[in-house]
């Protein structure tokens, strides 16, 4: 499926950037489904998300600075207010009035869970909620914000894949001498406004050597992990692994499509321990090593995956791939709901 080519996906909300990057008062590009965007916090402080064109000489916005929760374009300083308009022409006298169609798109943008959200057109599905953000109890890690070279149903899939940790994941919590996967226990969410989704539940053996003692709270050479995976449509999951100890490692990843051949991983990380119990940082190198490992195998794919499985001879699958083959008669629905069929290039 080429990401870009199916219009319903630019009705969610996409998880773009951290707030932080938006808070040193320069303008930030970003694409998003093939589509170039600048973020900047408006006069009121708030997110705010343009294309990255000038209407004037189609300068990148990008280019230039912020003034006073406004976007000063860098080649003539046209000023833009976050809703798109041209509020400023510095070439013209104060009390000239600027036609109101000199403007650029912008799109909806909003703050949730210390991230800035770009839906391009009109959502039909809310942000996931995420109860731990702020809860009493538990800890909020910001892990990663970065470029991968795959696709949104790449990433999706081996996060519910619990296949390949005894191969991609040997050096780390992989068991090699248990390749046989555990089997999930999946119930369907069916949603009247768009999310959709699964829930999927099972239990694993877990290498546990000593450098990941603090992350389980175990000291057992394997120890296990109770894992609550869920799958929200299209492009988000949350993954709540308990440790016997009573430990719980709940990670949230929105997988946000650039283009046809690149995401951004955003992943968050929530923990019921303490900051003495097991540094952030600890928790931050041990995630890094474990995603560098699906980086570099799903680097390796190609990202123009298979959504419609009546496409025979693409790619095989086995018994172990249901929660993968589920996301993808999930997009099928939703592809169809709005009249679209998967686009896929030639190769595929």
């Amino acid at each position: 499926m080429l990401t870009t080519h199916q219009p319903v996906f630019r009705r969610f909300w996409h998880a773009v950037m951290p707030m932080s990057q938006l808070q040193g008062g320069t303008p930030q590009p970003f694409t998003l489904l093939g589509e170039a965007l600048v973020l900047f916090l408006d006069a009121e402080g708030r997110p705010a998300a343009l294309k990255d064109r000038c209407c004037h000489r189609t300068a990148k916005l990008s280019k230039g600075r912020c003034v006073n929760g406004a976007l000063e374009c860098g080649y003539h300083g046209w000023t833009y207010d976050g809703g798109g308009r041209v509020i400023r022409i510095p070439q013209y006298e104060p009390e000239r009035p600027i036609p109101p169609d000199y403007r650029t798109p912008a799109y909806r943008c909003v703050e949730r869970y210390g991230y800035a959200w770009v839906a391009l057109e009109e959502p039909i599905a809310p942000i996931p909620e995420l109860p731990e953000f702020g809860a009493p109890g538990w800890r909020t890690i910001f892990q990663f914000h970065e470029t991968w070279a795959t696709s949104p149903l790449r990433a999706l899939e081996n996060s519910f894949d619990n296949s390949h940790f005894s191969f991609v994941h040997r050096a780390t919590f992989g068991v090699a001498a248990q390749p046989r996967p555990s089997r999930y226990e999946i119930v369907e969410r069916r949603n009247d406004d768009g999310s959709g989704g699964f829930y999927a539940e099972t239990v694993i053996d877990a290498a546990n050597p000593p450098a990941f003692h603090r992350v389980s709270g175990s000291t057992e050479p394997i120890t296990q992990r109770h894992m609550r995976n869920a799958y929200y449509r299209p492009f988000c999951r949350r993954l709540d692994i308990e440790y016997p100890s009573g430990v719980r490692h709940v990670i949230f990843n929105a997988f946000t499509p650039i283009g046809d051949g690149h995401i951004q991983l955003c992943q968050w990380l929530f923990r019921n321990d303490t900051e003495a119990d097991c540094p952030a940082q600890l928790l931050i190198d041990f995630d890094h090593v474990i995603t560098r490992e699906d980086k570099d195998i799903l680097e390796s794919t190609d990202p123009d995956a298979l959504v419609d499985a009546r496409r025979r001879g693409v790619e095989y699958s086995m018994d172990s791939d249901r929660p993968g083959m589920l996301i993808r008669k999930q997009l099928m629905e939703l592809l169809a709901a709005h009249g679209e069929a998967e686009v896929f290039g030639p190769a595929a």
